[in-house]
């Protein structure tokens, strides 16, 4: 023992490198994370208000509304939805009423069967019960499931976040909204709350589905410089000490997310990365060369970001856009992709997918911000096709994608 602590502190002697002991820029960072969720969303008033003329039919004891709920990646749909059903709930029980809200992230549950046992062992769970395995058809899931709700007494929304990943897979937005009207449920009712960041999604469900969902749509606008610009200095006011944002900092980190894609989580990331620039410069305010800095940071890591969440199909198909891009061959058809696609899967060793396949994959990237589609009419001589852009600095996405495959 003696000698580990012997070398332990030679070591402590010989060292150069030490941990700062204070931070000049930030307070904490956690207010600047994904994860963290504002007490009251701001900037977001009309969006609150559509909600709870929505919901509040449910505290007086009435079937629940379904909504879908539209808007891009970062404009708040997520967070505002949650806030709002913590409010049902908690003004629900003041009030002696029973509501409650699960939550189902179809990112991580692609299916309508993985949606329904997900959601099945949420409610298991929070009732003390062992989860249920794999194993189960869709039937008997669905039927475990309308047991559980029906055990709850109660009325029960399901928020389905990401819904657009259930892709043409859509049994579980047929069955559930009608699972009072069918006689599964006899105390409970069940609310669907689906949130999209894809303005064309109600148009692939199928028609019965439409018609059983008869919902509300509430519809998420990009932010605007200003409304950025409100929401940067409450984090900042939280997550930053007082002084350290210098001039035309909150103003520009504001105008570069609102001329992007209007998101609030990139300005965010931009002014959390502006303020590591600051700190790793040892200075004590963070300047607008700093967010210039950060820029590059930020954009590389929304690229890594996405690219972990894809399949490795899904890698290779973007691979081939960029590399079109690169080329200098874009806007392209899907057409043009496909084959430069196929050279990507044999070199990387993997068999190539169908048209179809390759197809959904487009579709997927397009609905992450990594590609734009335009649609085409050439009239009788050329019809209506697609075309497809990358939305991402080429460069950047050809150096990320090929070093997560290789």
């Amino acid at each position: 023992m003696g000698g580990f602590i012997n070398r332990h502190v030679e070591f402590s002697v010989m060292t150069h490198h030490e941990f700062r002991k204070t931070r000049d820029i930030f307070i904490t960072k956690d207010v600047f994370s994904e994860n963290y969720s504002p007490e009251v969303p701001i900037e977001r008033d009309d969006e609150i208000d559509e909600y709870m003329t929505a919901l509040e039919d449910s505290l007086f004891g009435d079937q629940p509304s379904n909504i879908l709920t539209y808007g891009k990646t970062g404009v708040g749909k997520t967070v505002v939805t949650k806030y709002v059903l913590n409010l049902l709930v908690e003004t629900a029980t003041e009030r002696d009423v029973d509501i409650e809200y699960f939550e189902v992230n179809c990112g991580s549950n692609q299916t309508s069967y993985q949606v329904a046992l997900s959601l099945l062992n949420k409610i298991r769970a929070q009732t003390g019960q062992s989860p249920l395995n794999r194993g189960y058809g869709f039937s008997e899931v669905m039927s475990r499931l309308y047991e559980q709700i029906e055990s709850l007494d109660a009325t029960v929304y399901v928020m389905i976040d990401e819904i657009d990943y259930l892709g043409g897979d859509d049994r579980i937005l047929y069955e559930l909204p009608r699972a009072y009207k069918n006689g599964y449920l006899d105390t409970s009712f069940v609310g669907v709350i689906g949130i999209s960041n894809d303005y064309s999604y109600r148009q692939n469900l199928s028609s019965k589905v439409k018609d059983t969902l008869q919902e509300r749509e509430i519809r998420f606008p990009p932010y605007n410089a200003s409304e950025l610009q409100s929401i940067l200095r409450e984090r900042a006011s939280e997550g930053m000490k007082s002084g350290a944002v210098g001039n035309g900092v909150i103003e520009q980190c504001a105008a570069l997310g609102a001329r992007d894609t209007g998101s609030a989580r990139q300005a965010i990331d931009l002014l959390r990365e502006a303020g590591n620039v600051a700190e790793e410069a040892s200075a004590d305010e963070v300047e607008v060369s700093h967010v210039e800095h950060a820029k590059e940071r930020v954009k590389r890591g929304r690229i890594r970001d996405g690219v972990t969440d894809l399949t490795d199909s899904g890698l290779m198909v973007l691979h081939a856009v960029a590399s079109l891009a690169r080329s200098g061959e874009t806007p392209t058809r899907l057409k043009s992709i496909v084959p430069v696609y196929e050279q990507i899967a044999t070199h990387y060793g993997r068999r190539p997918l169908g048209e179809s396949r390759i197809r959904d994959h487009v579709g997927d990237l397009t609905m992450l911000g990594f590609v734009t589609e335009e649609r085409k009419n050439l009239g009788r001589a050329g019809g209506q096709f697609y075309q497809y852009s990358l939305a991402v600095d080429s460069d950047l996405v050809y150096d990320v994608v090929s070093e997560r495959l290789s």
